[in-house]
């Protein structure tokens, strides 16, 4: 499976927070969804640490 983008991630979260503002969704489904939400955010986060550290190590030329 290629990586997804940093945008896809965000995308996807966002997603998932217009599911879980559902008053009809179940608690199960707003759990499963909750975590599933978590999981895109800590991926984004961990692509924009890694472009950052990417930025860095232009900026002092290593």
């Amino acid at each position: 499976m290629a990586k997804e983008k940093f945008e896809t991630k965000l995308q996807n979260a966002k997603t998932i927070l217009e599911t879980l503002m559902d008053p009809e969704i179940t608690l199960e489904n707003s759990v499963k969804a909750y975590e599933k939400g978590m999981s895109e955010l800590t991926q984004a986060q961990k692509i924009l640490e890694d472009a950052q550290i990417k930025i860095q190590k232009i900026k002092t030329g290593q």
